[in-house]
């Protein structure tokens, strides 16, 4: 068997499959976001059910929901019958996910649901299934054919819904105007988080860590402030305190190929004036832009009245676990 031939073809099938599903989106779609909206607006719950690979697809459904705001859990089918229906309330949507529509576990549920002041939302293959019938809003996620050789493990089908549930959630993130910040929120232990929480002021290095020097001084004289504070740049400050450039390892790599004797120059003759700079109170994030739009490795920072008051090496964010 050709392996590879093999697994290029499952993923074509699946593909194909997700291809069909993005063609059949009609209004549906839209009154199942209106509705999601609607419920976490008046402070209610996403309420996800599914068995066996659907609960599986749940799962994940419901938290990329909940990682982007939008207030998510997972009702097992089986216990909810034991007290895990408690888990329900008025007001709540529900996203059930058959797709036959004919799962037994999540139709002996159903009816007790129902009794719910709730709106459900259905993810299955089958439009005229128990499960559709039984819906206010029903999303087509029918598929040709599994990509497993024998049509029957569940993989272009589960893919197809496990994609609509993807559809939903950012779709619904979008129109609730759901921002990077709030991302950050949800994620304050990962370096996205980090970065979007971290202000400049938290991370630079300030005081005694800034290398600088007066315009006067020459090339070695900040070469060895550099060193001394282990830094790849340093400040050139004028005589009040303001900032007149910037020298880093780098102008010094490219002046000293044709100048091997600049040691004794003065620095203000190489210093990159006007460098980029950044406020004390930006947030970290604005930092990794600029760094990363600019190509450089060092920035300066600055106070309210421009005053220089930290410098910031693109290593600091790696040491700091931002990116």
């Amino acid at each position: 068997m050709d392996y590879l031939a093999r697994a290029r073809s499952v993923i074509e099938i699946e593909i194909d499959g997700l291809s069909r599903v993005a063609g059949r989106l009609d209004n549906s779609f839209v009154v199942a976001v209106k509705m999601l909206q609607s419920t976490l607006d008046q402070r209610g719950k996403i309420v996800v059910i599914g068995v066996g690979k659907s609960g599986n697809v749940g799962l994940k459904i419901a938290a990329t929901l909940n990682s982007t705001g939008a207030t998510a859990v997972v009702l097992d089918s089986q216990n909810a019958l034991h007290g895990d229906l408690g888990l329900v309330s008025d007001g709540d949507v529900i996203i059930a996910l058959s797709y036959s529509g004919e799962t037994r576990e999540l139709l002996d549920l159903l009816p007790f649901i129902k009794r719910f002041d709730v709106k459900i939302i259905s993810l299955t293959g089958k439009l005229n299934s128990t499960l559709a019938r039984l819906s206010e809003v029903t999303l087509d996620t029918s598929v040709e054919r599994e990509a497993c050789p024998l049509n029957l493990a569940p993989t272009s089908s589960s893919t197809a819904m496990l994609v609509m549930g993807d559809a939903l959630a950012m779709v619904l993130l979008e129109s609730r105007g759901f921002t990077e910040t709030d991302f950050a929120r949800f994620h304050p232990g990962g370096s996205l988080g980090r970065a979007l929480l971290t202000r400049v002021s938290d991370i630079m290095r300030a005081d005694a860590e800034v290398p600088t020097v007066a315009e006067d001084a020459d090339v070695f004289a900040t070469l060895d402030v550099m060193n001394r504070a282990r830094a790849g740049a340093c400040l050139i400050l004028k005589s009040d305190g303001d900032l007149a450039g910037i020298f880093t390892h780098g102008d010094f790599a490219r002046s000293f190929r044709n100048d091997p004797l600049l040691g004794e120059k003065p620095v203000a003759s190489l210093m990159t004036r006007q460098p980029i700079t950044v406020q004390a109170d930006a947030l970290a994030v604005e930092v990794l832009r600029t760094i990363g739009e600019n190509r450089i490795d060092d920035i300066v920072v600055l106070d309210e009245n421009g005053k220089p008051v930290g410098l910031i090496d693109t290593q600091d964010f790696a040491r700091l676990k931002i990116v």
